[in-house]
């Protein structure tokens, strides 16, 4: 399959002339994204995550898109576009379904802690066809599985680079590739990404940096 990356934190899959996409949120080249693809899986509730006005377009615009999502979400999702609310379904760990021709399997429950005073929301990690792990804004492991690739988020309010390597480390993926990137610069990048190579290649993982749009074939 191909995985292209788009502005922070969405990623497409294209297998078989089918596609699923994967948080097409407010940085993101979401009508890029979701042209033509059959599939939609949201993490959780943040705009960088869900452009809500921006999806209930595509949903408008492509009866065959259907989505999945933690139930806040897909409630809001519902509301925006009634007239596919029989599309959207609600995502829950532990969770195993096809997607546009993807096997999907969902993981973890929360976002990662910001600030006490910042309430935690929902977050579902997807696993796509058993070999790649979009965590959305977690660190969660996925329990009871390998993955050959992960997505890493490098930078975040909520993350330093000690909790990247250390994500890194323990999911063990052969390869990893950055999401979550849009509000650091190319120096910070260079910091990161410097880390998570160095260090990552010595538990067997290579980290190579993606730009927007730019595809790899899984």
């Amino acid at each position: 399959m191909k995985l292209t990356k788009y502005t922070h934190a969405c990623v497409r899959f294209d297998k078989d002339g089918r596609a699923l996409v994967i948080d097409p949120g407010s940085f993101s080249e979401v009508e890029q994204a979701l042209e033509g693809a059959e599939a939609l899986l949201v993490t959780h509730e943040h705009a960088d995550h869900l452009d809500v006005d921006r999806v209930k377009a595509a949903f408008e615009g492509n009866a065959s898109l259907s989505a999945w999502a933690p139930a806040k979400v897909a409630d809001q999702l519902r509301e925006a576009a009634p007239s596919a609310a029989d599309r959207v379904h609600t995502a829950e760990p532990g969770q195993e379904f096809e997607a546009a021709g993807f096997r999907v399997q969902t993981f973890g429950s929360q976002h990662a802690l910001i600030h006490p005073l910042v309430p935690v929301v929902a977050n579902i990690g997807y696993v796509i066809d058993g070999e790649v792990f979009h965590p959305g804004d977690s660190f969660t492991v996925p329990n009871g599985l390998e993955v050959g690739t992960v997505l890493v988020p490098v930078h975040a309010p909520w993350n330093k680079i000690q909790e990247v390597i250390d994500f890194i480390i323990a999911v063990r993926a052969q390869r990893a590739f950055p999401i979550h990137n849009a509000l650091i610069n190319e120096l910070g990048t260079g910091i990161v990404e410097g880390h998570a190579q160095r260090i990552g290649g010595l538990y067997g993982t290579e980290y190579r940096h993606l730009e927007p749009g730019e595809s790899v074939e899984i």
